[in-house]
């Protein structure tokens, strides 16, 4: 119990609060507000309900008319923007489907050049291992003459003679 007396307590402290509070200056737009509905009310300044009614239903349907229009040049607006958008991207798309073919073509030019290039090293690297043992084997055969030439420096000189 001692909980609802504290929430009556509190609603009732707020409301005080509230109440206790000074008026304020009403806005700019209150008093308009105000004016607007003293100039709908007839000469005695009484309504009376059925004119209430259609003051309401006047105002009801000039807001649904005015929202009705907003949101068809919303739509018109927006059946724009999204064609516009549309097309925009597929223009963009295009631009990037160049660009890509163009990509692809000079991929393809740089792989048979380095392709080339490397066919060149390849032929290089063999003529070089061609030469390196012919080089080898060049000196191997000189090697060889020297021995001989020595060999036959140390042999005995033999003299042959000739019948004729």
């Amino acid at each position: 119990m001692s909980s609802l007396y504290s929430r009556k307590d509190l609603s009732s402290r707020s409301r005080k609060s509230l109440s206790d509070s000074p008026p304020s200056s009403p806005s700019p737009s209150t008093k308009t507000f105000r004016q607007d509905r003293a100039s709908r009310s007839d000469s005695s300044g009484v309504e009376s309900p059925s004119d209430r009614l259609s003051a309401r239903t006047g105002t009801y349907t000039r807001r649904e008319n005015r929202l009705a229009s907003l949101s068809k040049t919303d739509d018109n607006s927006a059946s724009k923007d999204y064609k516009k958008l549309y097309e925009d991207a597929l223009a963009e798309n295009e631009k990037l489907k160049s660009r890509l073919d163009d990509s692809k073509l000079e991929l393809t030019k740089i792989r048979s050049q380095l392709d080339r290039v490397a066919q060149k090293q390849d032929r290089l690297s063999e003529r070089s291992t061609v030469f390196e043992s012919e080089k080898r084997e060049k000196e191997a055969l000189e090697k060889k003459v020297s021995d001989m030439e020595e060999e036959l420096k140390q042999t005995p000189s033999v003299r042959f003679r000739y019948q004729s």
